[in-house]
């Protein structure tokens, strides 16, 4: 989505960046600054992939994820909570939904979820999680030793079709 500033607003500098020359990032455990290029990132075993909360649930998030799990299946336990019920919504009237399903994911309400460890996806003891959430912290999705990393939606969903942290653009 691009962001557009007003026709007669006045910057102090200007950056300009080319999308497709940008590494997708993750965020190890247990800092939201403790990041890594996703290929860089250990190549850990994960246990689920979260693909919800106000920050990564939004529905071009939706989409994106849509985009890498249509005609997949996932390899590990994957949640989608939609960020608001309009996004529900517009997600189930445009087919996202069905997506999801046919992939494996259990799609639930709109509801701040395991990001803030109270129901639906929340990690039991050891568990690894790739989420997009926007913390990580120890016990944050739920129990102290669980480990989360955060990332954008198409690496959550890349890595729920492997298993582990994928960048999207190597799945085939």
């Amino acid at each position: 989505t691009l962001v557009h500033g007003d026709t007669d607003a006045e910057y102090e500098k200007i950056y300009e960046y080319e999308g497709s020359e940008m590494e997708p990032l993750v965020a190890k455990p247990f800092s939201p600054e403790n990041i890594a290029i996703v290929r860089e990132a250990p190549s850990v075993e994960l246990d689920k992939s979260y693909i919800g909360s106000c920050t990564g649930a939004k529905y071009e998030d939706l989409e994106a994820a849509a985009k890498i799990l249509k005609g997949r299946t996932v390899k590990i336990r994957t949640e989608i909570l939609p960020a608001s019920i309009s996004i529900y919504k517009r997600a189930m009237e445009n087919g996202l939904l069905k997506i999801f399903l046919d992939a494996g994911v259990t799609v639930g309400p709109p509801t701040c979820g395991a990001c803030c460890g109270a129901h639906m996806g929340v990690l039991g003891k050891d568990e690894i999680c790739i989420s997009t959430t926007n913390r990580n912290f120890p016990g944050r999705m739920g129990h102290v030793d669980s480990q989360t990393y955060l990332s954008s939606p198409l690496v959550a969903a890349a890595s729920a079709v492997t298993g582990k942290i994928t960048d999207p653009r190597d799945l085939k």
